[in-house]
């Protein structure tokens, strides 16, 4: 399942920038010393705090009303300035003139104004647009790099009011009430938090903050802090998604956001600071270790890189048949960079891995992915692809030990940014998860690869990365030729994700999946999802739980009502499991992935009997994401996917104890 948004940049544009401050329209703020991170934002006498990052949370508010709150990455305060609000009034335009946009520049003032009406396709709701009214203001600092990157420390806060009619309820073909449209919008529209309450008359009445990090004065649900950046007449195109016109003058710079719709009025204003900057992309902390982000490690040196392409051939045991050259993540390769030292693709592993254990009782492995480690025992070879901003790809290949060598990849990123592009399939199906976006799997301009380097970890004394799947990320393939099981036949799968970086927007799933990118019938989908969605009913606490996303709904039990024996997920590293025999049961299991066995949170009917699977495999969104067409668009969700496999046939619970056992012997977060 997945609550759509627009396939057209400016509709998601338009809405994100709706998100602002009403009472306080401008702002201004000195540029102070080096910027510091972490201080509350503060705006006039209220003080918004800035997100966390672990994991969305919705709290009760208002007569039947949901307080929804969303955080993943989260607002960081960083340039040491305080905006001061101004009262009411328009904004003054500005021109635009071009110019030198290489430099740090600080926030000085901003005053940028939201009205008109909100295009309500993007979130596939069954009205067609939403009134608003509402103002931004911007504080921090933004670099533009020489090599056409950019570092982008700002942070834009805000409210926004608007008010949905009756017909905005049903999303996707489903309903939902206020409570649930606040959840799902939250990320869809990139607040921080959002309250709905019943309206006179029926529909809803919405209030909206925002606190994000990034994506200088646009809210915006595939938010940015570094990336890269292109330069046409007197436009500025961030990612190849924001557009804003801009103009440098005495050492000023003046940024005017582009959307189509809504209307939006004013400029934001930045002093340029001494010297210039000319590196790459900043990188990120150090690896998870347990749960808790250690201080700053870095990869050290001694990977080489070589211009050329891999070739050879290689057939890694476990399954997928290498072929000469580098695939392509959809962006052209300037010479397939890869690397020349590290693992080598095609050499014989051993041990056992999971799809090992699954086959050895008689539910063997149709798709595995992972971007740790080798899921066969056997399995040498090529876990994920990145792409860098100047076009070249990468493959990340197993160590010796069938754990992902990342070194070559810290080398590959430094001084630039990188995407996660594909990951492998390790059986012989090839099955690989391509970015929606990509020339292989066409999707909305609002669709991007999610960052590669976001969020090391440790798994087994390594330094790995995990996918960090934020909202307009997502992966997919069709399998309905390649193995995948269809229609009833028996299927299980499991994913080993995380409580961190979850959200309320949907869906943030591993599993099978409509093959037309569409929701088409109920039972279409058999997926895991982990996430803190209260649209269609909730487990116990705020979340994030583990869920089935079986189409026109989420269920822990045979409807997608409460499910008070559902637990919040707490665990870094968590195991989900779901299995399906196709008519008169599935299972849903729980556990962490670093210690401890797995927990039955569910066992019983379904709610589809036959099931209708088409096929397809998805990760990080639902199964109406992200056909490029009017009223589709990209994922509203977030998540974390480390590993994960599907499998023909039910398995047995012993067998997905064996797992179980395996999958915490890898040693995540150790």
């Amino acid at each position: 399942m997945q609550r759509s948004q627009s396939s057209f940049r400016s509709a998601i544009l338009g809405i994100a920038l709706s998100i602002a401050t009403m009472a306080s329209g401008c702002s201004k703020s000195e540029p102070s010393g080096n910027p510091s991170g972490g201080s509350p934002i503060s705006a006039g006498n209220k003080t918004s705090t800035p997100m966390t990052s672990g994991g969305a949370s919705a709290s009760t508010g208002g007569a039947g009303g949901i307080k929804a709150s969303a955080s993943s990455g989260g607002a960081i305060a960083n340039g040491g300035s305080t905006p001061i609000s101004s009262a009411g009034g328009s904004c003054p335009a500005a021109t635009a003139c071009g110019g030198d946009l290489v430099g740090t520049w600080t926030v000085i003032s901003s005053c940028l104004r939201v009205s008109g009406e909100l295009d309500m396709s993007m979130v596939g709701a069954g009205c067609k647009t939403a009134p608003v009214t509402g103002s931004l203001q911007v504080s921090g600092t933004f670099t533009a790099n020489a090599n056409r990157t950019y570092v982008d420390k700002t942070i834009t806060t805000g409210q926004e009011q608007f008010t949905l009619e009756p017909s905005c309820l049903i999303i996707s073909s489903t309903p939902t009430d206020c409570n649930g449209a606040a959840g799902l919008l939250t990320a869809v529209l990139g607040f921080t938090e959002l309250e709905c309450t019943p309206a006179a008359g029926g529909g809803c009445n919405c209030t909206g903050q925002v606190n994000q990090s990034g994506t200088m004065g646009i809210p915006y649900i595939s938010y940015s802090t570094d990336g890269s950046y292109k330069i046409a007449g007197n436009v500025v195109t961030m990612d190849d998604q924001i557009d804003y016109s801009y103009c440098v003058a005495d050492d000023k710079l003046t940024m005017i956001p582009k959307p189509a719709n809504p209307t939006f009025t004013g400029s934001i204003v930045l002093q340029k600071s001494s010297g210039t900057s000319t590196g790459g992309a900043t990188g990120s902390g150090g690896p998870i270790t347990g749960g808790s982000r250690s201080g700053g490690a870095t990869a050290s040196g001694g990977t080489t890189l070589s211009g050329g392409s891999r070739s050879g051939g290689a057939t890694a045991s476990g399954g997928t048949t290498l072929s000469g050259g580098s695939r392509s993540g959809g962006t052209p390769s300037s010479g397939g960079t890869t690397s020349s030292g590290g693992a080598t693709a095609g050499a014989t592993g051993t041990g056992t891995g999971p799809c090992d254990i699954y086959a050895a009782n008689g539910t063997p492995c149709v798709a595995a992915h992972s971007v740790v480690r080798a899921l066969f025992g056997g399995y040498r070879g090529r876990l994920y692809q990145i792409n860098r901003t100047d076009g070249a790809t990468l493959d990340i290949l197993t160590g010796p030990d069938g754990i992902a060598d990342t070194g070559p990849e810290d080398t590959f990123c430094n001084n630039s940014s990188c995407n996660l592009t594909i990951i492998y399939d390790q059986t012989k199906n090839a099955n690989d998860l391509w970015w929606q976006g990509s020339e292989m799997v066409p999707a909305p301009k609002s669709s991007t690869p999610a960052k590669a380097t976001t969020d090391p970890v440790k798994v087994g004394g390594h330094k790995v990365y995990s996918a960090f799947i934020r909202p307009g990320n997502c992966y997919w393939h069709d399998g309905s030729k390649s193995g995948m099981p269809k229609d009833a036949e028996p299927e299980g799968m499991y994913m080993v994700s995380s409580a961190r970086n979850t959200n309320g927007g949907c869906c943030f799933d591993y599993g099978n999946s409509e093959t037309t990118r569409s929701a088409d019938v109920g039972g279409a989908m058999d997926a895991i999802n982990v996430s803190s969605i209260t649209a269609w009913g909730t487990g116990a606490g705020k979340g994030p739980w583990i869920l089935a996303d079986m189409e026109w709904g989420l269920f822990c039990q045979a409807d997608n009502k409460n499910c008070p024996n559902n637990p919040t997920q707490t665990a870094p590293f968590l195991t989900a499991m779901l299995k399906n025999n196709g008519t008169t049961e599935y299972a849903l299991k729980g556990g962490d992935a670093s210690s401890g066995p797995l927990q039955t949170i569910y066992k019983g009917r379904g709610p589809y009997n036959p099931m209708k699977k088409q096929g397809a495999i998805i990760l990080g969104c639902g199964g109406d994401c992200c056909k490029p067409c009017a009223g589709c668009g990209s994922n509203a969700s977030s998540g974390i996917f480390y590993e994960g496999a599907i499998v023909k046939g039910y398995p047995s619970d012993e067998t997905e104890n064996l797992v179980q056992a395996n999958i915490v012997s890898v040693g995540y977060g150790k």
